[in-house]
């Protein structure tokens, strides 16, 4: 046992070591972080996985506002298990927490590399349990793996991705464990760490493990009952392992369900040139398959085909199924399958990552049976001539990826070639040239790709700057205005990243995640905020009103963040504004409807403020629109609604698009122009107000938020200029006029009527009424499914909502409120997560019971060499 550990645990170090050399190098020869100036955190990454671990670094440290259920740091309020189980589910990510805080970037940094290094590891182990061969061999094909374009492209910016790249090869080992009838327990253990780690790319991993499992069948020529058998061992491993997994797999299914709907897309495969392509280094293409594994590894799958000492049995079978798999790449169906029917919003080839191993898994039944011959490895680099050639003509193949093909070719062919004469098994000093040259040409090529693609993706993407002055600055005025939960801090709307409440502090409406609710995303829009990514990005809603139905009593206020160079900067630095606010929960009169929904809202989002608010405090006047030439601007032609503003010339232009109005004197002034891209300005006010800045984009993917531009004029007539920088719509309705005191009144009423006194710990609410509270008492959070309320001694139930939020019936009897908070799917998961305990007690003591009465075995070949023998 001893000799056969030896060469893995060799070959997983070496495919670890250098496959953080050429990830560190890349990033060095891209000047990227944490070796240069240039962030990597681009878009998701930034907005998204960054403040997430951020989170979960506040969590381990007891400093989150919320726990394992709710985070109420973020959208007032969301469900937290699903974004654990889709973010955070590795066992990597709780590396974060030993780093400080203000270095979460430099963690999530760490953690990327050590799970790509982790991915090489166990491909090298795989690939010496499929045959025993040269354990460098196996170290250089598995950085291959860990570092194929899949990887440097796609997944080193989406972290959880890289979950999936580690999943497979184990998942492989489980088949092989399944297989020679070993390690049962031990498998399932690895599915269940899989699927909790990341179940979208553990569902893909599982397919391309199956298929291996099921070539390793046919090639073992096993007999049927024997085949069968190992079969149902590896699917009952799975099968266990999903289920130990299910208390994640499900809440996270469930949190897609209640999720606001993305983008509908229909797939389109791209052309043969692109797909070949992406097989070379040094190319980029975002909607292309990043198949990219390495010169040597890819002359060496190629020369399999045509390598005489490998059986024709094996070298078919292989062929076929990398073939086979590319294919399906391109099939809609198949496509949809891997996919888990379901078409990604992003790139569509995340499965891009199962071929690569494929591809790796092939070049080792090339090598381990023997180098290639001559004429092998002619076939290969002619194959490979043709893919180049073919792939000329593709647009994702730029000038500076011939030279790296060329040399990378030139290593990868002089080192075989190396080898060969050195003579197999000889150790001398050919074959430490050989070494050294494949090792040199792999880690060259390597972090040239990888180079490549962090500067297109900057090129491409929006970027985000790391943690620093700016963060630092944002967090410490939100810790010191903090009051939670006797009113909310928002870190405000001039955001950082999408995510800012999880990274800075605070508890705002900003929220972006796969699950972002349903019902969040539509309330926050009816009341005039703005968002990005289709509705699953929410901004932070800078408003009074709204800042009173949703209890945020201080308000983080910056300059525009000076890394994203959208609008001009002001100087100005970090200022907190206070206003009195109504508690978190509030008690309407008799007649307010505890079950009112979103459809009671209309097209006006100052109405349906004060819908929430139950008091009337807007002017909504009629309006008159100008072009800049002065006439009155023709009404939209497609699916925004509204009067069409053209954008204006590079140069300033010297009469702007007009918006005049009246309103009574010292109100203050709105504008919701949700199709706007650019800025607005009230003009004529004896103190001129904040310039606004708005962000919208069409196909519709991002939406601007209402924005607050100044106080009317004694005279009662306001004017506003408009900025567009692309053509944009000006809705009727478009500007309200807020009456501050009127405001004040109502926020005065709510405040002596509310709750006396509220606290709030991870999933739970609960509230000290006023003695005889009658109507609806309405909690200032989002009505996501899974709250159960109770007013006083009754039963807990389902809880109502309030025009999107929480609402509980009031007789007048109960002094207290209790609302829990239960992820849906989270009883039925854990349910099946006991019963999958359950029956591996059972099998384990079942197995116990037969060992222990079996006679002792006679000395024969174990199972595993006798299926080894046969492939």
């Amino acid at each position: 046992m001893k000799e056969i550990s030896r060469p893995r645990r060799a070959a997983a170090l070496l495919a670890a070591a250098v496959t953080i050399t050429a990830f560190c190098a890349a990033d060095t020869l891209a000047r990227s972080y944490p070796f240069g100036p240039r962030t990597r955190s681009v878009n998701d990454l930034g907005n998204q996985y960054v403040p997430f671990h951020a989170h979960l670094w506040d969590l381990l440290h007891g400093r989150a506002d919320g726990g394992l259920l709710v985070n109420w740091q973020s959208g007032y309020g969301s469900s937290f298990l699903p974004d654990l189980g889709t973010y955070l589910g590795s066992p990597f990510a709780l590396l974060v927490a030993l780093f400080p805080r203000d270095e979460i970037d430099l963690a999530v940094y760490v953690v990327t590399a050590l799970k790509t290094a982790a991915a090489a590891a166990a491909m090298a182990c795989l690939l010496l349990t499929l045959r025993s061969g040269r354990w460098w061999a196996a170290g250089l094909l598995g950085t291959s793996y860990a570092l194929c374009g899949w990887s440097v492209a796609d997944a080193s910016y989406n972290p959880m991705w890289l979950d999936g790249l580690i999943a497979l090869p184990l998942l492989c080992l489980v088949g092989e464990w399944a297989l020679a009838g070993r390690r049962r327990y031990l498998g399932v253990l690895v599915v269940a760490l899989a699927w909790a780690a990341n179940f979208y790319t553990a569902y893909m991993a599982t397919l391309g493990a199956a298929l291996v499992l099921l070539l390793r069948l046919l090639l073992a020529d096993l007999p049927r009952r024997r085949a069968l058998a190992a079969a149902g061992r590896a699917a009952l491993t799975v099968v266990l392992g999903m289920g130990l997994a299910a208390p994640l797999v499900t809440v996270v299914y469930f949190g897609t369900e209640h999720a606001y709907p993305g983008r509908v897309r229909e797939f389109v495969p791209v052309g043969s040139e692109d797909l070949l392509a992406r097989l070379l280094p040094a190319t980029y293409g975002f909607a292309s398959p990043a198949l990219y594994v390495g010169i040597t590894a890819l002359l060496l799958a190629l020369a399999l085909p045509f390598h005489r000492a490998v059986p024709v049995r094996v070298r078919t079978g292989w062929t076929l199924l990398v073939l086979l798999v590319t294919l399906s790449l391109q099939w809609a169906p198949t496509h949809l399958v891997w996919h888990a029917f379901a078409t990604p919003q992003g790139s569509p080839y995340r499965q891009a990552f199962v071929l690569c191993g494929l591809l790796v898994i092939a070049a080792w039944q090339a090598l381990a049976y023997g180098l290639p011959d001559r004429r092998a490895l002619t076939a290969a680099a002619g194959l490979l001539a043709l893919i180049a050639l073919v792939a000329s003509s593709s647009h994702v193949v730029r000038f500076f990826a011939w030279p790296v093909v060329l040399l990378a070719t030139a290593g990868a062919l002089g080192g075989l070639a190396l080898l060969g004469r050195a003579g197999a098994g000889r150790r001398n000093r050919l074959t430490v040239l050989a070494v050294v040259l494949l090792l040199g040409a792999q880690i060259g090529e390597t972090a040239a790709t990888s180079a490549v693609a962090t500067r297109m993706r900057l090129a491409h993407m929006d970027d985000y700057a790391p943690w620093g002055q700016r963060q630092s600055r944002q967090a410490a005025a939100v810790s010191e205005a903090d009051g939670w939960p006797r009113y909310r801090t928002d870190p405000g709307r001039e955001q950082t990243v999408g995510n800012d409440p999880m990274l800075v502090g605070g508890q705002g409406a900003q929220y972006y995640s796969s699950l972002t609710s349903d019902v969040l995303s539509r309330t926050l829009t009816a009341l005039g905020g703005g968002w990005t990514s289709r509705g699953r990005n929410l901004q932070s809603l800078d408003n009074a009103v709204t800042d009173a139905i949703f209890s945020v009593g201080a308000r983080v206020h910056s300059p525009p963040d000076p890394h994203q160079n959208w609008f001009p900067q002001d100087g100005s630095g970090v200022t907190v504004s206070r206003q009195e606010v109504p508690p978190l929960v509030t008690v309407r009169p008799s007649g307010s409807a505890a079950h009112a929904g979103l459809s009671a809202f209309g097209p006006s989002p100052y109405r349906n403020q004060e819908l929430l608010l139950g008091t009337r405090v807007y002017t909504v006047p009629r309006l008159t629109v100008r072009t800049s030439a002065g006439r009155v601007p023709s009404r939209s032609d497609d699916d925004r609604p509204g009067l069409r503003i053209g954008a204006l010339p590079a140069a300033t232009a010297v009469r702007r698009p007009t918006i005049t109005a009246r309103c009574p004197a010292g109100s203050e002034v709105y504008l919701w122009a949700p199709h706007l891209s650019g800025t607005a300005r009230l003009t004529g006010a004896p103190a001129q107000g904040p310039t606004g800045r708005f962000r919208s984009d069409h196909p519709v993917t991002k939406i601007a938020s209402m924005q607050r531009l100044g106080t009317v004029p004694a005279s009662g007539r306001l004017r506003i200029e408009l900025s567009p920088d692309k053509t944009s719509m000006v809705p009727d309705g478009a500007v309200g006029c807020l009456d501050t005191a009127r405001l004040h009144s109502a926020v005065e009423r709510l405040r002596a009527t509310g709750a006396t006194r509220v606290t709030v710990s991870d999933g739970t609410i609960r509230a000290e009424l006023p003695s005889g509270s009658r109507g609806t008492a309405v909690v200032a959070a989002p009505r996501i499914a899974g709250w159960r309320c109770a007013a006083g001694d009754a039963p807990a139930a389902p809880a109502g909502e309030y025009h999107g939020l929480i609402a509980v019936p009031l007789d007048g009897s109960a002094t207290s409120l209790t609302c829990t908070f239960h992820p849906p799917g989270l009883r039925l998961g854990t349910a099946v997560g006991g019963a999958s305990l359950l029956v591996l007690a059972v099998l384990a003591t079942f197995t116990a019971v037969r060992r222990r009465r079996a006679p002792a075995p006679s000395t024969t070949t174990p199972p595993r060499e006798r299926v080894a023998t046969a492939l």
